[in-house]
C-alpha cells in the first residue's frame, strides 16, 4: 500500500508539472465559467486546479466534486483522479478501494494507461476487487502496451 501512495506521489508531481506547463494559459475562473455551463474539460480542468491549489486554496472536496461532474459525463482524466481519491481517501471522500476500481475501470476502458496500471494492480492484490491474476494480467498487459 505504501508503494500504491507513493506512486500517486510521483505521478501526482509530474502531472502538476505538465499541466502547470501546459494547462494554465486560462486561470481557474476561467475553468469555472466553461465547468458551470458543463463543459467536461474544464470541470476535469478546475477539479485539478483545486487539487493541486493552482489559481485557488487546495481544496480535495471541491475538486473531487468537479472531478465528479467530469467523470460521470465520461472524462477519463477525471475518472482516473475521481479513483485517486477514493483510493487515498482523507479529504473530498472517505477511503474506498471498491469505489476507486470502480473509476479506474472506466478510464481504462477508455485506454487511460496509468488508470490500466492501478487496476491491474488492484486486481493483482485483491485490493477493492477478488484478486484475480487473469484480470490483472490483462490491464498490466494493456498498461504496457502505452508504454508503461
Amino acid at each position: 500500500m505504501k508503494k500504491f501512495r507513493s506512486v500517486a506521489i510521483v505521478v501526482g508531481l509530474f502531472v502538476s508539472v505538465l499541466f502547470s506547463q501546459s494547462l494554465f494559459a486560462m486561470n481557474a475562473e476561467d475553468y469555472r465559467k466553461s465547468a458551470e455551463q458543463g463543459n467536461a474539460d474544464a470541470q476535469y480542468d478546475l477539479g485539478f486546479c483545486y487539487y493541486i491549489g493552482k489559481g485557488v486554496g487546495e481544496n480535495r472536496i471541491e475538486a473531487v466534486k468537479w472531478f465528479r461532474k467530469a467523470a460521470e459525463q465520461g472524462n477519463a482524466e477525471a475518472q482516473f483522479y475521481l479513483g485517486l481519491s477514493y483510493y487515498s481517501g482523507g479529504k473530498g471522500v472517505g477511503e474506498d478501494k471498491a469505489e476507486a476500481v470502480k473509476w479506474w475501470r472506466k478510464a481504462a476502458e477508455q485506454g487511460h494507461a496509468v488508470a490500466q496500471q492501478w487496476l491491474g494492480k488492484c486486481y493483482s492484490k485483491g485490493d477493492g476487487v477478488a484478486k484475480d491474476d487473469a484480470e490483472a494480467a490483462k490491464w498490466l498487459r494493456k498498461a504496457k502496451e502505452q508504454g508503461l
